[in-house]
């Protein structure tokens, strides 16, 4: 990662792997490949049946290019995990978004998949939930610092009802406030939901949504980990965070918030936890051994 590698060594990259039967993991993220290094990589994976995971987050990719490793998606059988976060998009259409959908509906081999820094926006998840309705083997599923509001985060609440596969989802830094986070709460508590990490943070979310996904975490068995700094913490959210960590509910380890009391009144401080940031983690560990 950050090699200063450009659409030359992406070529020769792509030209190197298309017969490479050991290369499991290739991480290519900060490099600016731009579009045609993208659409290298694209034409290898067509042929590649070994590389299980795939990083090209910050890599200057266009829409073209975005696409075409979509396309790619459709057909390849081996890769677990894909993060294409922060790509050059100009056109505000997400048809990105489409063509990922479409993937989505008949890829059964993708684990997690990052689409951070994308700029998506209610329509975006919108198309994408429906991919995700039909998908039966994404576990990990990254979102953060994106344009998603309440009515986005609606279709993916809709999704964690009817697709019981989805274990972590990251939705830091978007903007679904207090109405998606009770959307998210429903879909946490319904029967089958198989969430088992949570990032709400940084979502402009207040009593109303936090205390509800509170609620909503004493339900769901399945939910261990939650993540809710940067919100806004009143004294009542304080006091259900606190219950849930003092009753052994919620560990502290798998939260980023900690309570404290001050002339009587609860507070929460920031303890610096996060999501994990692979689902595969575990996977590659137990490779290696």
């Amino acid at each position: 990662m950050y090699n200063n590698i450009q659409t030359d060594g992406a070529e020769a990259l792509a030209h190197s792997l298309q017969g490479n039967s050991t290369l499991l993991s290739l991480r290519l993220s900060g490099n600016k490949i731009g579009k045609n290094g993208a659409m290298h990589l694209a034409s290898m994976l067509q042929v590649n049946d070994t590389l299980q995971e795939l990083e090209l987050a910050d890599c200057d990719q266009s829409t073209q290019s975005m696409i075409a490793l979509t396309i790619m998606l459709k057909s390849n059988k081996t890769l677990r995990s894909v993060d294409l976060s922060r790509p050059l998009l100009f056109s505000h259409q997400e048809e990105w978004a489409v063509h990922l959908s479409e993937m989505l509906v008949v890829n059964s081999s993708l684990v997690e998949l990052h689409l951070g820094k994308m700029g998506m926006t209610d329509t975006g998840m919108e198309r994408l939930a429906e991919g995700l309705q039909l998908n039966h083997s994404l576990r990990y599923l990254d979102l953060r610092c994106n344009r998603v509001t309440r009515d986005g985060v609606r279709h993916l609440a809709d999704v964690l009802k009817k697709n019981p596969t989805l274990e972590v989802i990251d939705l830091s830094a978007n903007c679904i406030e207090d109405e998606g986070a009770v959307y998210l709460s429903e879909a946490v508590a319904w029967p089958g939901c198989m969430l088992r990490e949570l990032s709400v943070s940084r979502n402009n979310i207040r009593t109303e949504g936090l205390l509800s996904l509170a609620h909503a975490l004493k339900a769901n068995v399945p939910l261990t980990h939650i993540y809710i700094w940067g919100n806004h913490l009143e004294e009542p959210v304080c006091q259900a965070f606190k219950e849930l960590i003092t009753s052994g509910r919620l560990l502290p380890e798998q939260t980023d918030v900690s309570a404290y009391e001050v002339d009587g009144r609860v507070f929460l401080a920031e303890v610096f936890h996060s999501l994990r940031r692979h689902y595969e983690t575990r996977l590659r560990y137990d490779m290696l051994i």
